[in-house]
């Protein structure tokens, strides 16, 4: 006669031993899924922001002027000065640590500055030295960069950003040679040039015109004034060395005190790099400590599911053994079965991290238009990949082992 309770209760056990492994599987899949995608997510922060910085001598520092705070050599406290030509002079013959220097001027900005016959934009104008570009690299689409022949002659030729062109272009005609109008003085297009970084000092590339720096104070009757100057310290040179330097040069050579701390306004590019390094640091540790503490909790998991599937199955091993099996074997059936589970469940918690991950930086690709990309390349080490999932299904292993010992 058939027992159909005994069916039931085989059935019972089949389906049992299916939700152990499920469970098991499970807990391997989400600590191998989460850890990827923390990694991907915090390298994708990481490439984000700091290739925002990528173009820009890491090495830079920048000035400027500002009230004096504190009286000296006959000089009231809140006086106002200006950088001079002289100045500049000064720090290239004092700095022996000094690689590159360029100043810089700002043009004004009012209304529709810019204009090519109907066509017209308000855009910033600015005075630079050739030397500009080993601080700030630029990317060429027409013509060149000026240079010291320009800056010699004082040439009113200009360059202008990729959206000037598109404005004032817009059958997209080879721009070079021809004439624009800017704050009501003609100057030749020579090029066309686009940032490499996302990073601008003075407003990015794409959205300004570029004009020799002596050809700049010379049209716009400013005698020797400078408003900015960007300087670049030799390989092996600390910026905050050359920063330092080019402080006390400006201060002695305008008769402000060694002390005053307000009056000449500066920043460099080293610090805000060692800022970034610094967060991501405690960023990636944080990440590790909660990854390793869901790759634990997830091994911990696999033991004691397994542990409670090995008891369950203790008159199945009984009969085993009275029909002569060895221990060993017994051992290595559960290892093997073990080792399936976490292998097959961390391979497929791995891939479908990485797909996510993939599908994440292709969105944020198509919807960013512009190079202002806060996350990208979100890749994940292929060492760190297999470390962590060899430590799971490794641990899970011998964590079963001593259980079941």
């Amino acid at each position: 006669m058939f027992d159909l309770d005994g069916l039931k209760e085989i059935w019972g056990t089949i389906s049992r031993n299916k939700a152990k492994s499920f469970l098991t599987g499970l807990s391997v899949f989400w600590g191998i899924f989460m850890l990827i995608v923390m990694l991907g997510s915090g390298n994708g922060l990481k490439n984000g922001i700091m290739g925002g910085l990528d173009g820009i001598a890491t090495n830079a520092c920048f000035f400027y002027n500002a009230k004096t705070s504190e009286p000296y050599m006959g000089f009231k406290k809140g006086r106002s000065w200006k950088m001079r030509n002289k100045d500049v002079e000064a720090i290239k013959q004092k700095v022996p640590e000094l690689e590159y220097i360029s100043p810089m001027l700002w043009g004004e900005m009012e209304g529709n500055n810019v204009v090519r016959n109907e066509k017209s934009g308000s855009y910033t104008v600015r005075g630079l030295y050739p030397s500009y570009t080993k601080i700030e690299q630029q990317r060429i689409s027409f013509g060149r960069f000026i240079n010291n022949i320009d800056i010699h002659f004082k040439r009113k030729n200009c360059v202008i950003g990729m959206n000037v062109y598109e404005e004032l272009f817009p059958d997209r005609k080879d721009p070079l040679g021809e004439y624009i109008r800017v704050n009501g003085i003609y100057y030749q297009v020579i090029g066309v040039t686009a940032s490499v970084s996302g990073a601008n000092i003075g407003g990015p590339p794409e959205e300004s015109v570029i004009i020799p720096f002596s050809t700049m104070q010379q049209v716009n009757n400013q005698g020797d004034i400078v408003h900015f100057i960007a300087a670049t310290a030799k390989e092996g040179v600390a910026a905050k060395t050359l920063e330092d330097k080019i402080k006390s040069i400006l201060k002695h050579e305008n008769k402000i005190s060694p002390t005053d701390e307000q009056a000449v306004g500066s920043f460099n590019i080293e610090e805000q790099f060692q800022i970034f390094n610094n967060l991501f640091l405690g960023v990636e540790a944080l990440i590790w400590f909660v990854g390793c503490g869901t790759l634990l909790a997830g091994v911990i998991g696999v033991s004691n599911i397994m542990l409670i599937a090995i008891r369950e199955r203790t008159k199945e091993i009984g009969v085993r053994r009275a029909l002569g099996a060895k221990p060993i074997v017994i051992l290595k059936q559960i290892m093997m079965e073990s080792l399936f589970l976490t292998t097959l469940s961390g391979i497929l918690g791995l891939c479908l991290g990485v797909g996510i991950l993939a599908l994440i930086n292709a969105f944020m690709q198509q919807a960013e238009t512009n190079d202002e990309v806060f996350f990208q390349n979100p890749v994940v080490g292929c060492y760190i990949a297999v470390c962590g999932l060899f430590f799971f299904v490794l641990n899970g292993i011998i964590l079963v082992d001593v259980d079941d010992s």
